[in-house]
């Protein structure tokens, strides 16, 4: 079964049509890279996933499920959208991270706020935050920093940042882990723990999109590839299919001093 379906999906920002009649899905526990030159709409896609931009047209399926339709107004409103992004997990390219949190608190944050409508949230506070806490040091250890769990942002590396990005997302259990570019605001020494991790990630079957430009990475850890060129889906296939054996010719000049090297 799919976990994700997306139907014809489609975004204009005033004039510009940013992503022209997306279609593509995919299933629980595959590992999905989106690569393509800077303005072909690969991460306006991920923000349309993530509910970060509202799509113009198509729909969104999870688990069979429609979280995303644009000829429902339904869809758009804060409460629906509050909880159908949910089920994905988002990892940006710049951290996002509160600088006046350690990178515990951080991770732990959006659980707490989430936790605080419970029902029976007041009666039970001291333990439900203490649960959150063990969770969120499990995920910082998964990560690679327990020793790192009561630093400020401004005390840990880049890598170790975009880590407690990662654990952060990890921590709200989504049904997909999306990552924008995880390693371009890296020093190229600090990009190989990220993916790493990913690849650890991918080990353990979790359902990853990834947007990147690590073209290497992306042809050894994914499943399946997009390459998209000036918001339309050109390539879609396994990285053998789109990495060695490209049918369109703009994949092909994209990908050829990768495809040479």
């Amino acid at each position: 079964m799919n976990i994700l379906e997306v139907e014809h999906i489609g975004k204009s920002f005033e004039h510009t049509e940013v992503l022209k009649d997306i279609c593509f899905s995919m299933e629980k526990s595959q590992v999905l890279s989106i690569i393509g030159s800077s303005g072909s709409g690969k991460t306006t896609l991920l923000r349309c996933l993530n509910f970060l931009e509202h799509a113009d047209s198509g729909v969104i399926r999870v688990a069979g499920n429609v979280v995303f339709d644009a000829d429902d107004k339904e869809y758009l409103k804060e409460s629906v959208i509050r909880k159908n992004r949910l089920h994905f997990g988002m990892v940006f390219q710049s951290f996002n991270l509160f600088p006046q949190y350690t990178a515990l608190q951080n991770v732990m944050l959006a659980k707490q706020l989430q936790a605080e409508k419970l029902p029976d949230f007041k009666s039970r506070k001291k333990e439900i935050f203490a649960e959150i806490e063990e969770e969120a040091k499990g995920y910082l250890t998964q990560m690679g920093l327990s020793e790192r769990m009561n630093n400020y942002p401004h005390q840990l590396s880049g890598g170790q940042c975009q880590r407690v990005a990662i654990a952060r997302a990890l921590a709200m259990k989504p049904d997909i882990l999306c990552f924008d570019e995880p390693t371009s605001a890296l020093d190229p020494e600090l990009t190989g723990e990220v993916l790493r991790v990913i690849k650890e990630l991918a080990e353990q079957k979790m359902t990853m999109i990834i947007v990147t430009h690590e073209m290497a990475f992306a042809r050894d850890v994914s499943d399946k590839v997009i390459f998209m060129d000036d918001g339309y889906v050109l390539e879609y296939g396994t990285p053998d299919e789109v990495f060695n054996h490209p049918k369109e010719d703009r994949t092909k000049q994209f990908l050829g001093r990768f495809i040479e090297g």
